[in-house]
Formats: C-alpha cells, structure tokens, sequence
C-alpha cells in the first residue's frame, strides 16, 4: 500500500509505518503527479482534495486529520468511489481553551468581569456546542445561532449581535440558505459597538477581512480576536496589526488534538481495508512538560482560575509570534505564516494537568471541572 501525506500529520510514521510506503509533501504542495500512484491520501486543512488533485490517481481512500471538511470535495469522492473519512471533534477541545484563554487575557487587559458578560456563539456543532456548555459551565450567559440544527432554544442571530462576545464557529458556505461566506460583512459589522469583542475561530472568509480592517481604522476600540484569515497564508499585515490579538490558524492546534486526528484516521482507515487497529494515541504521546498545579485555601477564586489557564495556554504568546512573522516581503511573510503552524510547540489540553486543591470550598474544584482540568483533592 503506497500512502501520500501531508508531512505536518503527528505521528504519522507510528500509526501508518507498518502499513506500507509513506510518501509526504508540504499539505499546500500536493499535486496530481504527487498522487496519482497512491492507494491512500492523508491531508490536513491546508490541501483541496478534489477532482484536479485526483484525476486519474489510483487512490482508493481519503482521509482529513482534521474536524473541519470544507476543503474536500465529498460530492466528487462519492462519485468516483473513493472513501473517505474525516476526524470530527478531534480538536474540539483545543478551541475551547483558545477561546478561555482569548477571555481570560481580555480580561485582564480590557479589565472585563467574565461573569457580567453575554456571549453569542455562531455555529455549534462540535466546536460550537462545546464551547457553549464550557462556558455555561463556568456560569456565563451563553446565547447559540446555528440556522442548520434543531431551533429549540436557539436564539435569533439579531440576538447573537446584541451580545458582549461574538465567538464564530462556522464552516465555510458559500450555496444553500444560510451561506457563511462574508456572514459578517460591512452591514453586519455596522450594528457592533466599539465596546464589543469578535472572536473567529472558524473559517477565514466568514468575515470580510477588508470591511474589519475599516471598522477597525474607525473604532480603534472594537476588539477582534482572529486566529483565521480570509487570504491564506498571505494574511493582510495591516489587518493583523489592527486586531487586538492575531495567531496563525493554530486554535485547534493542541498535541493532543491532532493526535486525536491522526488516531481516528488510523482507525478508520484500518476499518475500512479490514486490517487489524494495533495503534492508539496513549502508546505515543509524552507527558505535559508541567503535570501537575497545586491551590490551597489562601488561593482566590478568580486569580486561580486566570493562572491556571495561562499557565497552560496562553494566546498572547502565539499572538507575538504572528506579529513577528509578518516583517518581510509578501513571500517572507506566506512563510513565515505555514513555518509557525508546521514548528507549532507540543500545547497540551487542560485534561492532561492534575489541577491538586488543599481545603478549598467547593467553587473552586467546580470551576476547574467546568474548565476540564483533572481536578483532585490534596
């Protein structure tokens, strides 16, 4: 079996090594010669995966390491017979904690009681909805948008723009009802205030990069939080100089995360050859360079909550890393962009830290379970 792969896939080797020759190429670099001998294709978000790429390929079988699929032709998989499979929710979870950590940092700096605020939430399937009972959860007043899921209880999307923090959690639609694309364009972000917070998380082109860049020159005081953009890698430096914080596309980003992809792949592509599943994500994965956080009685609650979130993950250090990166001309700056996603750091998920509580009342050890921290009593 001959595997052609995206060489930023984790873990590859250890979960595909035994099953054939790997081939692997920069995700935005596969072609159709890459392909065209290939029994199997394993991407990440970067690639389109359609008829140009696979036209005349003997590829039997096409999987996505990833949650989202947009970048994949299902239609002309279908239609050619070959399988596919996708990772969804795999990287759920690291979403979520760049959002907390998104929160926690505003916080701070935009001194913001979390617990006064409204959010809305835009798209909630497995990001979204997961988003939503975290911060629940956590005791925040959460209103949800998703045209295209079950409407009870949902709220109206005038609502969603009325709130304190607007996190999108959308694909990419661009035909049908309720397309995405440019969902937030210069009519919609007419109706924000200055006082309010846009984080994205989903999909570029969900926002119109140009209209937010003049929003942004005319009230500096509106708070954009992007982790994607509309053009890339070749982000608009302008427009990130102007956010208040912007990371290059790595929310979801976690070790744990995109191992959990590669694993669900694995399995699925064992599933589907009927070969045995000898591998799982625990026989690889190292532990947390910091493992355990200890809070006694003199913690308070609030300041515990902030310095264990970004003692774990904290977003301004992506957010520099970005700003860095976009000095240059544009090449420079295009790889400088993939360069930060392909040498991304081992981030670990709060689950894998054993948060230890010494006689503290029952908020705290409520607050990090909400926050999916490993929480134990010292």
């Amino acid at each position: 079996m001959k595997i052609v792969a995206d060489e930023n896939i984790p873990l590859l080797r250890n979960f595909f090594g035994d099953m054939g020759q790997i081939e692997t190429y920069p995700g935005r670099q596969l072609t159709n010669e890459c392909v065209r001998d290939a029994d199997v294709l394993l991407v990440r978000s970067v690639t389109q995966v359609n008829e140009s790429l696979l036209s005349g390929s003997s590829v039997k079988f096409v999987g996505t390491c990833t949650i989202g699929t947009d970048h994949i032709d299902t239609e002309y998989l279908k239609s050619s017979g070959v399988a596919f499979s996708s990772a969804p929710g795999c990287n759920a979870n690291s979403v979520v904690e760049y959002v907390i950590s998104a929160l926690s940092v505003l916080s701070e700096t935009r001194h913001i009681d979390l617990s006064t605020l409204s959010v809305g939430i835009v798209g909630c399937g497995n990001v979204g909805s997961r988003v939503v009972s975290t911060l629940k959860r956590l005791g925040v007043n959460v209103l949800s948008y998703d045209p295209l899921i079950d409407q009870t209880g949902m709220d109206s999307f005038e609502d969603i723009l009325k709130c304190d923090v607007i996190s999108l959690h959308t694909p990419l639609t661009v035909e049908g009802s309720h397309p995405t694309y440019h969902l937030f364009n210069e009519a919609t972000l007419a109706k924000l205030s200055d006082r309010q917070i846009l984080i994205n998380t989903g999909r570029g082109a969900v926002i119109d990069g140009g209209a937010l860049k003049h929003k942004l020159k005319e009230e500096p005081e509106f708070t954009a939080v992007l982790d994607v953009w509309e053009t890339e890698p070749n982000i608009d430096p302008e427009l990130a100089s102007l956010v208040t914080i912007g990371t290059p596309h790595i929310a979801g980003y976690s070790l744990d995360g995109k191992i959990g992809g590669t694993d669900m792949i694995y399995q699925a592509l064992c599933r589907h050859f009927g070969l045995p599943s000898r591998h799982k994500a625990a026989q690889f994965i190292a532990s947390p360079p910091l493992s355990k956080m200890y809070f006694t009685s003199e913690a308070e609650l609030t300041w515990s909550m902030h310095t264990a979130i970004r003692a774990i993950y904290d977003v301004r250090h992506d957010h520099c890393a970005l700003m860095g990166a976009l000095r240059g001309d544009e090449k420079a700056r295009v790889d400088a962009f993939d360069r930060l996603r392909k040498e991304y750091r081992a981030r670990r998920e709060f689950s894998t830290i054993k948060v230890l509580l010494k006689n503290t009342d029952s908020s705290m050890h409520t607050m990090f379970k909400a926050l999916g921290f490993n929480v134990k009593s010292a």
